[in-house]
């Protein structure tokens, strides 16, 4: 006889159905955040489904926490395997791809050569989840598909081959776009931006990509990590070059003027409207507005947000409809949205402090920006950039009285062992710093820690205290390796010979390797 095999995430909605009906702790501890308080008001799309067909397996891929799942999969009372699968972003769809295919491979290897029926479950989980689900049960795992509504499972028959009808209408659409966008080195709009890490490498292969389609951006990353240069840099090369490009720090303004900023105001509409007004959707017509720190927008704000970013039947997906403060008829523009937060909002959503509505519409496409402290090599290559920038402005403003500065090399091993939290923008403000404070044409490591203002120490071997959550003992490990890199080479001038004795190596190309497996800066180095 076939085996039937089901596989699906397990999706919130589940969990609030299993709170409703349970009185055990996990569901209890489940309904709490999801604010589920009517019992007897969700319903499982998974238990809905298995309870009206039959699966021979369930496998279910949870990223909720492992008690839930349990208790979950012990209520579904059947055949349940659960997969425990730890994603940072559930709408990241790389991360959502390798999970799903790596458990579709794990369950169907034992299979092969034996009679079995994959089904999919496509109604758990997020939209991304969904559409994974459907391109790899288009082609590579080829599977029956279900949906639940209304408390009904039913089958769905998706009339298209992927790899045959699919992608090749998707690459003639676009092909041209890309390959323009692609063709050269450094792209139009990207020349700014400097990184040579994999991490923004991959980020700004993203940007690169997401400005060939006219479609909305989502922008991750700490404070001063360069968000806006980002959301610029996919404004500038793509199709609305040459239009407006406003951004708007959702974070700096108060919350009861964040409307009017962004939708505008006719007069009389509060106290002190004294003239009609354009808000920033307005005034970014045909163009790109950049909203930062979207995160701090209040409840309020957001359910207009996502009006505003739901566009109307028929019309294409930047199209805004929108209603002035006080205004009595709706106004439209022609507005690509580009997000930014250095806040999870993915967490946030799933504690109810953000909608989660919201965030799918701003997340179609994601970049994550890294940190400073994990690009490597870029840190001193962008330490020299942006040195450059500050001495240009200070000759513009000085003259032939102001002379460029440098780094010494041991403000080359300060660059590159100080942790950096507050990312480009703190090195930019402590260069300018060390710049003025400095005296002569030189900046030294001195310079650099009174501008930082405390010793930038790499931190003790062993940490007081507990060890945190998700601590990567291998990274702190490298730290501290190549702070004494960075020290033996300050210490020996920069000879490579001398650093390498001073760290107890037999010779120079062993700490050569170490310098570079590390990527700690060895521009003004000595090799012998």
């Amino acid at each position: 006889m076939k085996q039937r095999i089901l596989v699906c995430w397990l999706g919130h909605t589940d969990l609030r159905a299993l709170a409703c009906v349970s009185g055990a702790p996990a569901a209890t501890q489940v309904q709490k955040p999801m604010g589920q308080t009517a019992p007897g008001t969700a319903v499982s799309p998974i238990k809905v489904l298995v309870d009206q067909q039959h699966f021979s397996q369930v496998h279910l891929l949870s990223n909720m926490a492992k008690g839930d799942s349990a208790a979950f999969a012990n209520w579904l009372g059947k055949n349940v395997e659960v997969h425990d699968i730890a994603l940072k972003d559930p709408t990241h769809y790389p991360a959502v791809y390798e999970a799903a295919k790596g458990v579709l491979e794990e369950i169907t290897e034992p299979m092969r050569g034996s009679a079995y029926e994959l089904c999919m479950h496509l109604s758990p989980g997020t939209p991304t989840m969904a559409a994974i689900w459907v391109l790899l049960g288009k082609s590579l795992f080829p599977a029956t598909f279900y949906q639940t509504h209304e408390g009904k499972a039913k089958s769905v028959d998706i009339p298209f081959d992927i790899n045959v009808d699919y992608l090749p209408e998707l690459y003639r659409r676009r092909q041209a776009a890309i390959e323009e966008v692609m063709s050269h080195p450094t792209p139009v709009g990207f020349e700014n931006i400097i990184g040579r890490c994999r991490e923004m490498k991959v980020a700004m292969d993203r940007a690169r990509r997401a400005a060939a389609f006219d479609v909305g951006v989502l922008i991750l990353g700490e404070s001063g990590t360069g968000k806006e240069l980002f959301a610029r840099a996919i404004h500038d090369s793509s199709a609305r070059r040459g239009k407006p490009f406003l951004a708007i720090n959702c974070a700096a303004i108060p919350r009861e003027l964040l409307e009017s900023e962004l939708f505008g105001h006719r007069k009389g509409g509060f106290t002190g409207a004294t003239a009609d007004r354009k808000g920033a959707f307005e005034q970014a017509n045909e163009g790109t507005l950049f909203l930062d720190e979207i995160g701090e927008c209040d409840p309020a704000m957001q359910v207009k947000l996502l009006r505003v970013l739901q566009p109307p039947a028929g019309k294409s997906a930047c199209t805004r409809v929108f209603t002035p403060v006080g205004g009595a008829r709706d106004a439209i523009a022609d507005v690509r949205l580009i997000a930014a937060t250095n806040r999870s909002l993915a967490h946030e959503a799933q504690r109810g402090g953000f909608r989660l509505d919201l965030y799918y519409r701003l997340a179609a496409v994601s970049i994550q920006l890294p940190a400073l402290r994990a690009r490597g090599e870029d840190v001193v290559m962008l330490a020299e950039k942006l040195l450059e920038g500050i001495n240009a402005d200070f000759r513009r403003q000085m003259g032939a009285l102001y002379k460029d500065k440098t780094l010494t090399g041991g403000a080359l091993a300060c660059v590159q062992t100080y942790r950096w939290p507050g990312n480009v923008r703190e090195m930019h403000n402590v260069l300018t710093q060390a710049v003025i404070m400095a005296e002569g044409e030189s900046i030294s490591r001195a310079d650099l820690e009174s501008a930082v203002g405390t010793p930038p120490a790499p931190g003790a071997p062993v940490a007081d205290g507990p060890i945190p959550e998700n601590f990567n003992l291998a990274g702190h490990l490298e730290d501290i390796q190549r702070a004494y890199l960075a020290r033996a080479m300050e210490q020996a001038g920069g000879v490579k010979t001398k650093a390498a004795a001073l760290l107890g190596m037999a010779n120079y190309q062993t700490l050569d390797a170490q310098l570079r497996r590390l990527r700690v800066g060895t521009s003004s180095v000595i090799p012998k």
